[in-house]
């Protein structure tokens, strides 16, 4: 079996999951990233609410094997148009919603090439990253999207639980401090204030 039959095989079994994430408008929600909470190197994942949607707006209906279809077609359009953006963008989000990180990341560097001073791919880059437990690359490609847009709350949120991953206690008492000064009842701060304390107690 060929890499993408694999490929296909398997977005085939997962086709419910696929449609049950292409139906809300936004993977970022409050509930979300506050149940997630995750603050330490093993559980940093948390998804900034409100953030340039890596799935984008998308929802639609129709049975499986028409959604297995479009799977099937954006990923052929993502390989044979290395040149085309949304396509690589619509692969990106369909790699992300199959927790795929990685696969969805290598979509987004191209897409990021195509259009270096994209927000929402800078964006989604960090959101992808941090979701891989790339920290590092992570803390990039937000800082990237801070340039941009500094004040920016979403992408504030997800840098401080990005440096927190890290252990980075001086990085993260900074970005803490912006985003108290941006967004003073960011529902994000208590939990963020909490595991900066551990931090520099040094608990873990």
């Amino acid at each position: 079996m060929t890499r993408d039959n694999l490929l296909f095989a398997i977005i085939g079994i997962l086709i419910g999951f696929i449609i049950g994430f292409m139906l809300a408008n936004s993977i970022l929600t409050r509930e979300a990233a506050l149940k997630a909470a995750p603050l330490s190197a093993q559980q940093g994942q948390t998804l900034p609410p409100n953030h340039p949607p890596v799935n984008g707006d998308q929802s639609q209906s129709g049975d499986p094997q028409q959604m297995f279809g479009q799977v099937q077609e954006a990923m052929k359009q993502a390989r044979e148009q290395p040149n085309n953006f949304e396509a690589q963008l619509t692969a990106a989000k369909l790699e992300y919603q199959i927790q795929r990180f990685d696969q969805a990341i290598e979509y987004l560097l191209i897409a990021n090439k195509l259009k270096p001073d994209d927000f929402d791919v800078l964006g989604m880059l960090g959101v992808a990253n941090m979701d891989g437990g790339h920290f590092e690359a992570a803390e990039k490609w937000y800082r990237a999207a801070l340039i941009k847009k500094p004040q920016d709350i979403p992408v504030l949120d997800g840098l401080c639980a990005v440096l927190l991953s890290k252990g980075d206690a001086k990085g993260a008492e900074e970005m803490i401090s912006k985003l108290a000064k941006v967004d003073p009842t960011n529902q994000d701060l208590p939990q963020f204030k909490d595991k900066l304390t551990e931090i520099k107690s040094g608990k873990k």
